[in-house]
């Protein structure tokens, strides 16, 4: 009775959008309704005279102009090419395991099995639409990828679409999984998490519905084309037109589309009840689970490397030790260990270790903004090689821009002559300017500065000066000052970068609009705003530390799946360096991290390497 009830309210819904566009439709043809009622009239002597003559002219020059502009409007959205979420396709070749599995599944569900499947890295599941892909000429949304495909890396299998008119409205949707799912879920939970999902393509079958969905979808893309930049003053005053009239109608059905929309989940919920209900309640467990985890491994593991140039290259394995590290600690489940035992997802694709790279390249495009392939400046890394090729490598690189800002501030090295090589990047000389009393020196002018205050004004936490800082600029000026100097530091090394080429088969080969699956505007999804003065200033100092401990008591690079890179002391995680070290900048007092670093036997006063 559910599904009944869902079903008639999103068939009610669609219905209302194509009202919409009935509407507008009437709306266009009005003035030639009006044109041939007058022109007829005159015709036959029923209306006569000469202010008739000159209304009936005027209304069919008006109605002329009218159609034109709406056959162009119609053209607009029936041939721009709506935005696609970028994915890695999945052939059937691949993994007919996991087909098998969904179209059993759609087959208990009695709806039509998704026609393709993709993997999104993130964790999510959706069917999508790409039927326009095969007709569309305006392109605002993802643009095909670095070998000419569609919105994959490098290597990866075509989107099939049908070319046939008839088959194409009646293609089943792309189901998208999300990828952390297939390699921390097990089989059964996965087919349980995706039953909604699958049972939404039977909505997806219905003509109105379908209707519906494909003059929205028009109706958005259309307006991303007439707000698409770079165009001339001609065709700025075209689409300004065509986008203002696509933004009405838009208005007019976004609130039945909602509804609709809603109502199409709600009965694919309730015909999903009778499939797998109680493992569901399990996997949605699991979900939640998988969120967190792959949120911590993102931010935490992925991040760092992402900033060195490298890019893990088995990010969904590295979620699955995450989340069993985090079960490990916090004792999450019971049972955990027979769980692990059953078979995972990812058994279901042939080569998960192919498929697993290319959603981890994906994963840094989107949420990075890294090039579409590997290449010197953006190489993948293995898990084994991560705390030697990503730890020791930003340790040691941010270790030597905090010294160069040193030198730039003329912060002078301690002075002993015991050590010839005193003058050495040493943590005694950080120490030491950090916890020394008074005022701190006055630089000398640097052009870095105004790209900082470029970038504090454009990302608005940036500055010392801001809130998030304001203890840090208040309470301790040499602090303050070495944040700043990083700041700036860090801008003109942003600044200086060269610009990533575009890959080939661009924008320019794709159409008349602008191109906004661009890599200049990415990433889509950042996954952290950019660092304070004060985080800036506490990583660079904690980096100075492990570069110490490392070169002079025996301490080793490590990698923790929960907090990222870590310091191994004697094979143990050092986890306490970073209060020590906030107490320093914030207060000046180098006593509690004087005392960690003697009782490990660390030599502040002797010279490590950098990069």
């Amino acid at each position: 009775m559910g599904v009944e009830v869902g079903a008639q309210a999103a068939r009610s819904r669609a219905l209302a959008v194509l009202r919409v566009r009935s509407r507008a439709l009437a709306v266009a043809l009005l003035p030639a309704a009006v044109a041939v009622v007058l022109l007829v009239g005159g015709s036959t002597g029923r209306v006569t005279g000469r202010p008739w003559g000159i209304a009936g002219w005027t209304v069919t020059v008006l109605a002329v102009l009218v159609l034109l502009a709406a056959a162009g409007i119609a053209l607009l959205v029936a041939r721009a090419r709506p935005a696609i979420s970028p994915t890695v396709p999945i052939p059937e070749e691949s993994a007919p395991d996991l087909y098998r599995m969904v179209r059993d599944l759609a087959d208990r569900l009695d709806v039509p099995a998704p026609s393709e499947i993709a993997l999104t890295p993130d964790c999510d599941s959706w069917l999508e639409d790409r039927t326009h892909r095969a007709h569309g000429w305006f392109s605002p949304g993802v643009k095909d990828g670095p070998d000419g495909r569609d919105g994959g890396p490098a290597g990866s299998r075509p989107v099939t679409v049908p070319t046939d008119r008839a088959a194409r409205a009646t293609a089943a949707p792309v189901l998208v999984i999300g990828s952390p799912f297939l390699w921390w879920m097990r089989v059964g939970e996965l087919r349980a998490v995706l039953a909604p999902v699958v049972a939404g393509t039977g909505p997806s079958a219905h003509p109105d519905i379908a209707a519906a969905r494909r003059f929205v979808r028009g109706l958005d893309a259309a307006v991303a084309v007439a707000s698409a930049p770079g165009r001339g003053p001609l065709s700025r005053t075209v689409l300004a037109g065509a986008g203002w009239t696509t933004r009405l109608l838009l208005r007019g059905c976004r609130d039945h589309a909602a509804e609709m929309e809603r109502a199409v989940a709600s009965a694919a919920a309730e015909r999903a009840q009778a499939v797998d209900y109680g493992v569901r309640i399990v996997a949605q467990e699991q979900v939640g689970l998988a969120y967190a985890g792959w949120d911590r491994l993102l931010t935490r593991v992925a991040l760092p490397a992402w900033r060195m140039g490298r890019w893990p290259s088995r990010l969904d394995v590295g979620v699955v030790a995450a989340l069993t590290e985090l079960s490990r600690r916090d004792r999450l489940a019971e049972g955990f260990a027979s769980r692990l035992g059953e078979r995972p997802a990812c058994d279901l694709l042939e080569e998960p270790g192919t498929v697993d790279e290319a959603a981890s390249l994906l994963a840094a495009r989107l949420f990075h903004g890294g090039p579409a392939e590997a290449g010197p400046d953006w190489a993948p890394v293995d898990w084994q090689d991560y705390p030697d090729e990503v730890v020791d490598r930003t340790w040691r690189t941010d270790a030597a821009r905090l010294h160069r800002v040193l030198d730039a501030l003329g912060v002078r090295h301690p002075a002993d002559p015991a050590l010839p090589e005193a003058d050495g990047p040493t943590l005694a000389r950080v120490l030491d300017h950090l916890s020394a009393p008074g005022a701190a020196p006055v630089p000398e002018p640097d052009p870095g500065a105004a790209l900082a205050e470029h970038r504090t004004e454009a990302y608005g936490e940036m500055g010392i000066a801001e809130s998030d800082d304001h203890d840090l600029a208040v309470g301790n000026e040499r602090s303050a000052a070495l944040a700043a100097r990083l700041t700036a530091e860090l801008a003109r090394e942003e600044a200086a970068a060269p610009a990533r080429p575009r890959p080939a088969g661009g924008a320019g080969q794709q159409g008349p609009d602008h191109d906004l699956w661009d890599d200049r505007m990415l990433p889509l999804f950042p996954l952290q705003p950019p660092r304070t003065g004060r985080e800036l200033l506490a990583d660079h100092v904690t980096a100075m530390v492990c570069c110490a401990a490392m070169d002079t008591a025996g301490a080793l690079p490590g990698l923790d799946w929960l907090d990222g890179p870590s310091l191994l002391v004697a094979g143990e995680r050092a986890a306490d360096i970073g209060p020590r070290v906030l107490t320093l900048i914030e207060t000046g007092d180098p006593v509690p991290l004087r005392d960690w670093l003697r009782h490990l036997g660390v030599r502040p006063e002797k010279p490590v390497r950098l990069v």
